[in-house]
Order: C-alpha cells, then sequence, then structure tokens
C-alpha cells in the first residue's frame, strides 16, 4: 500500500466522525502513525479476534477494516467521550464492540491484544499487572502487540516526554504520563508467561521514541 491509499483511508476515516477535532485528529494520526500499518501487517490474514485496550476513538480498528481485516473488534477506553465518538462512528460497521472501562481490569476474551501507546499512563507496577492480564487473554498462536515509548538516553526520548506533557496540558489525553518503561520491563513478564518476543523501532517519519513489541503465544 503506498502513501496515496493510506491518504484516501485516512480521508474516509475521519468522514465517520461529526465533531471537526476528532476528524483532524483521525486524518493525520492514520495517515502518519506507521502503527496501524504495522497491526495490519502482522494480524490481516487472520480473523482471529482483537481487544484493543486504550483504543480512544477506534482508530485502530477502523483502519484494520479498511485494510480487509474481518474479525471481531473490542475497543476498551477510559475516555467515555471517546468512547461515545467511537460508538457513533461505527454505527455500519459490523464486529465493532467498545467498552469505557479502565485498563487495570481487562474483561473475558481470547485473541490478539493491543496495547498502542497505553503502558506509560500506568505505574510501573501497574504496568506489570496489566501485561499479566494482557497475556492470559492472549489466544494460542495469537500476538500480544505493545506499542510503546522506552525509557533511554536520547533526543528522541526527551522529544516524546515533552509532547506527552503537552497533550495533556491541553487536555486531549485524561492522564498524565506517569512511567516510561525500560525494554526488560515489558519483555520479562511476556517471557514469564512463555511468550516469544520480537522488539522493532515503530517511530517511522515521527520524532518520538517509539517500539514495537510483538510476542506470540505458542500454539497448543
Amino acid at each position: 500500500m503506498n502513501a496515496d491509499d493510506d491518504a484516501q483511508i485516512a480521508t474516509r476515516i475521519a468522514q465517520r466522525f461529526r465533531k471537526r477535532s476528532h476528524a483532524g485528529y483521525a486524518r493525520g494520526k492514520v495517515r502518519y502513525d506507521p502503527a496501524y500499518a504495522a497491526v495490519a501487517g502482522w494480524i490481516r490474514a487472520d480473523e482471529t479476534p482483537l481487544l484493543d485496550v486504550g483504543c480512544g476513538l477506534g482508530l485502530l480498528g477502523f483502519y484494520l477494516r479498511e485494510r480487509g481485516w474481518r474479525g471481531t473488534y473490542r475497543g476498551l477506553d477510559f475516555d467515555s467521550a471517546k468512547i461515545a465518538a467511537a460508538r457513533e462512528a461505527a454505527f455500519d460497521v459490523a464486529r465493532f464492540e467498545f467498552d469505557d472501562s479502565r485498563a487495570q481490569v481487562l474483561p473475558p476474551f481470547q485473541g490478539h491484544v493491543a496495547l498502542i501507546d497505553v503502558l506509560h499512563y500506568l505505574s510501573a507496577p501497574d504496568q506489570q499487572a496489566l501485561l499479566r492480564q494482557a497475556a492470559e487473554r492472549v489466544a494460542p498462536g495469537a500476538l500480544l502487540i505493545v506499542r510503546n515509548v522506552l525509557r533511554g538516553p536520547g533526543l528522541r526520548f526527551q522529544l516524546t516526554r515533552a509532547e506527552e506533557w503537552f497533550i495533556h496540558a491541553i487536555g486531549w489525553v485524561a492522564s498524565p504520563a506517569r512511567h516510561f518503561p525500560a525494554r526488560e520491563e515489558i519483555e520479562a513478564p511476556l517471557r514469564d508467561a512463555g511468550f516469544v518476543a520480537d522488539v522493532q523501532p515503530l517511530w517511522g517519519g515521527t520524532p518520538f521514541n517509539s517500539f514495537a513489541i510483538i510476542a506470540r503465544r505458542p500454539a497448543d
């Protein structure tokens, strides 16, 4: 898929939202954040259900539908206003569900699980608990996909910290960043759960220190 295709997808998704700020955010986020295309590449070939923890406006689910994925999508986010907007935008999309619940207590589920830019809004102990809960909900052979800022030296991390401060200050995210995890803090509980994980940069053209941790539960 080329940049023009992604631009068209971003426009179609943006048109689902009635509120101008949501539409503008959706258009820019879908077009320029590499996480959406990456996740589509990892799971598009099957219809295993997906639990999207911290889903916001549900953009990952809308993008996956645009790319041909037809599995059941369940978005979870404690921001009730964003969940309401996501539900309204998904009025004609089959097998889409949204819950305005906190990430600390996940619902019963079996399938793929995505945590896209979620962990750093939680304390270190809550991150560990969430990773363990998420791992328990990954079906045999399915993926736990974590995209998050990793703590480290360098300008990318400092720019990311500044960006997180800004989006909280303007009210786009309700919770401030609490703890930026190191790579080992994410990998350790997944190894303990028997997952095999791969870590790779996932910042695309952005200046942020974002990485993907793709962990597969071995098939029975």
